[in-house]
């Protein structure tokens, strides 16, 4: 039975997670947490900020959470949304922040996310305004609003309150560049887990992963994935259908998945999850080649496992296969949840992240290559889509980013470490939380990183008081840089 455990809880694993940065994982962190709120609240949005001609606006959602506000003149946390649908504000530790400052905290949400669409087609022509750019300077319309809003209901004009920016992942990166951007507009922000540095060819990324899994794991888990690719080859379906994925034709994109199920894991603080039942069987002397014994195959389709996870992971809790499927990928039409389809597009033309698989020692197979992602990208939105991240790391300098004010924190085991900021200077501190569960977002998220828990508790950190050290420092900061802005009567410094 140990067997059967090992492959169903691969099962699980992935179907967990996502592309480049797992947005439907995100959303799964959001939904499986509390909400400060979830009362939708709407403004009209600029659909080209660039255009001197073109005035059209879209509406978009937004949410805010004012019990802890001190009226009138306390901050204004802006916790950004990003690469998923926007369904209110997780009550994690900005919550704790919030009532310690006596801040408002309000959140918007991404453009084409959720239900933030300019367009009702999303074919590939009316995606050309999805763009990280775009996406700050509906921030900063947005804080401008909401400012004047604010103003008019505590009837005062030409007053600023200060305003603090808040991100995690890629939301974190949009963090640090809102504050690089439009330093006038915010006394500072919190990048967590920020991935600023767009990247080609992401290999420490797998590194990363079997750095995570220390050796033992490490070595049951390239063995199991090994085993995999040896049957795939010669009854590819059979080995699809046990995993529930028969719908993916594609090997690679089945491949990816698998590559993501062990990713997810360690980007989420549930190594344990994934390792532990692995490394056991390695040493009790099990031949995992027996995982792949036709045969058996029966006996592992139908155990009581293997339905909870297609009939509960799949179907009740609602992850789906479909995410990796490329004909998925390429649907259109904006009804129902688009976020896959929506960051792959911001991935293969913005900043690629491609997790491709080291020439020595890879975590995941081979055919994860450059070629695959290009191919994926052509596939889904046409000839001539590609990432330049060049013009991305010059336009926000990336990890050579010359802001100020901006506080970097990262986890040790989450792979997206190498594309943040991790060296330390007076104005913009990087903090990395070391532990063996501290993955993607911990500042703000706890332990483990999904589900989260209330208020982002540390509790179930393998060394809370790594956290709780890291958080001094936030808190000291952003004590510092609120009070500076407020010395000045101004909404920045």
């Amino acid at each position: 039975m140990r067997l059967v455990l090992i492959l169903t809880t691969l099962s699980l694993l992935c179907l967990a997670s996502n592309g480049a940065i797992p947005s439907r994982l995100l959303q799964r962190i959001s939904h499986s947490s509390n909400f400060l709120t979830t009362e939708e609240l709407w403004f009209n949005q600029t659909v080209d900020h660039f255009s001197p001609l073109d005035h059209s606006k879209f509406p978009q959602r937004y949410y805010e959470f004012t019990d802890y506000f001190r009226l009138p003149d306390g901050p204004i946390f802006l916790k950004i949304c990003g690469e998923a649908s926007c369904d209110g504000i997780p009550n994690d530790y900005i919550s704790v922040l919030a009532k310690k400052f006596g801040a408002a905290v309000v959140s918007l949400e991404h453009r084409y996310y959720g239900k933030s669409s300019p367009f009702r087609s999303l074919r590939t022509e009316n995606l050309k305004y999805l763009s990280s750019k775009q996406a700050l300077f509906d921030l900063a319309v947005f804080r401008q609003y909401y400012q004047e809003s604010l103003n008019v209901k505590v009837n005062r004009s030409n007053v600023e309150n200060p305003w603090f920016v808040f991100g995690v992942s890629y939301a974190g990166a949009l963090s640090a560049w809102f504050r690089l951007k439009f330093p006038h507009l915010t006394c500072g922000s919190l990048a967590s887990s920020a991935v600023v540095l767009a990247i080609y060819n992401f290999t420490e990324f797998d590194r990363q992963i079997g750095e995570s899994a220390g050796a033992e794991c490490k070595a049951v888990l390239q063995e199991v994935n090994g085993l995999v690719e040896q049957r795939l080859a010669s009854d590819g379906n059979a080995v699809k259908s046990l995993f529930g994925a028969a719908s993916l034709k594609i090997d690679a994109d089945f491949l990816y998945l698998l590559a993501d199920a062990a990713v997810t894991a360690f980007q989420y603080g549930n190594p344990d999850m994934l390792c532990s039942p692995l490394v056991q069987a390695k040493k009790d002397g099990e031949d995992l080649v027996l995982l792949l014994v036709p045969e058996s195959w029966y006996l592992y389709r139908n155990n009581a496992y293997a339905t909870y996870v297609k009939e509960y992971y799949l179907g009740t809790f609602g992850v789906s296969i479909e995410t990796y499927n490329q004909q998925h990928l390429k649907r259109t039409n904006s009804a129902g949840d688009t976020s896959d389809r929506l960051w792959w597009f911001q991935v293969c033309t913005e900043v690629a992240f491609f997790q491709v698989a080291p020439s020595k020692d890879s975590m995941r197979p081979s055919e994860i290559n450059t070629k695959y992602h290009l191919d994926l990208c052509k596939n889904v939105f046409g000839d001539g889509i590609y990432p330049d991240v060049d013009a991305t790391n010059i336009y926000y300098g990336g990890t050579k980013i010359a802001g100020s004010k901006i506080i970097f924190t990262n986890g040790s085991q989450d792979p997206w470490r190498h594309a943040s900021k991790l060296t330390s200077t007076p104005d913009m501190p990087s903090f990395l939380i070391s532990c063996h569960n501290c993955g993607h977002g911990t500042d703000l998220r706890g332990c483990p990183q999904s589900p989260l828990s209330p208020e982002g508790d540390a509790k179930n950190c393998s060394s809370p008081d790594a956290v709780h050290k890291v958080r001094q420092q936030i808190i000291e900061h952003i004590d510092l840089w609120l009070s500076q802005c407020q010395a000045t009567g101004r909404s920045y410094m």
